[in-house]
């Protein structure tokens, strides 16, 4: 009788699970003791639906490529991002680091239980080299904020947050004419236009949909810093399945703008996808209709 009671239970839940998973991640995300994961990073997140988005920005580095000075938003924005989730929080990551702090930081947070899913470069020819480490776990949200802090002070990354000296320069560019050729409305950051550009396709990783796809890292980044006289260094990635790689590259390469990087960002995400950086400095427009022209070989979305 108590097998026949719990099989009910069991298949009741099953039938009510695709309709409530909206219900049970809000609950979960009401679970969270977040203002103690705000306290331990130090900072406040940004907050789309139910994760929750800690920056921590290489304001502390000088880095020049080409003769332009990298604005953080450009290229210097690393970042953890909190799901809930399996009982407790997914975390993704992606941190800028100097080439001798990555053994301190990847000890610190393999001692901490995060995985490590990728290091690797996004620019060529950046003085000092930066390097990025994407990072993942899965567990207690204020241990795994605890260890991703504890690993970060290994590193120079600023672990408080000051107020800005002076608001940020206006973007001296043509934003609406940015926005018609890449297709959805991009935004101003820190000096820097950006864009996120989703893809049409669902992409989960261990049976969670990474959602929504521009906080956790898996929409196609496009940053333009503006150079002067209508001129812009532009760098990002494209988020790509594998039959995607080479029409993009060809498309990219076309237009003027080098490929500086294609790698893995995740272990186990569905689809399989790779990262492709970009870089090039030229005329704003010129360099958003060659963008225009890769995104079109992904099925990538427009607004």
């Amino acid at each position: 009788m108590k097998l026949t009671i719990h099989a009910l239970i069991a298949l009741g839940a099953c039938l009510l699970a695709p309709a409530s998973g909206s219900f049970v991640s809000a609950a979960n995300a009401q679970n969270v003791d977040w203002q103690k994961v705000d306290q331990t990073l130090g900072r406040k997140p940004a907050v789309s639906d139910d994760v929750h988005r800690y920056g921590f920005p290489r304001t502390d580095l000088s880095v020049t490529l080409d003769g332009v000075t990298i604005k953080p938003a450009l290229a210097l924005g690393g970042w953890v991002a909190f799901k809930p989730g399996h009982g407790g929080v997914m975390v993704m990551g992606d941190l800028v680091l100097l080439e001798t702090e990555i053994n301190p930081v990847m000890a610190k947070m393999i001692a901490g239980g995060l995985e490590i899913t990728a290091v690797h470069n996004h620019l060529l020819r950046a003085s000092p080299a930066t390097f990025y480490m994407h990072v993942a776990g899965q567990g207690d949200p204020v241990k795994l904020a605890s260890a991703i802090h504890d690993a970060l002070a290994e590193s120079k990354t600023p672990l408080t947050v000051a107020a800005p000296a002076s608001p940020p320069p206006a973007v001296d560019l043509d934003t609406a004419k940015l926005d018609q050729i890449i297709g959805v409305k991009g935004q101003a950051n820190g000096g820097v236009y950006q864009f996120n550009v989703k893809r049409r396709d669902p992409i989960t990783q261990d049976g969670t949909a990474l959602t929504p796809v521009g906080p956790m890292g898996v929409a196609i980044g496009i940053n333009f810093q503006p150079t002067g006289g209508g001129k812009a260094a532009i760098t990002g990635d494209f988020v790509l399945t594998g039959d995607e790689v080479n029409p993009v590259i060809q498309a990219l390469r076309a237009h003027g703008i080098e490929v500086t990087a294609l790698h893995s960002h995740m272990l186990d995400e569905q689809p399989r996808l790779f990262f492709m950086h970009f870089w090039a400095n030229d005329d704003a427009v010129k360099l958003a209709e060659g963008l225009r022209a890769a995104l079109d070989k992904t099925a990538s979305t427009k607004s």
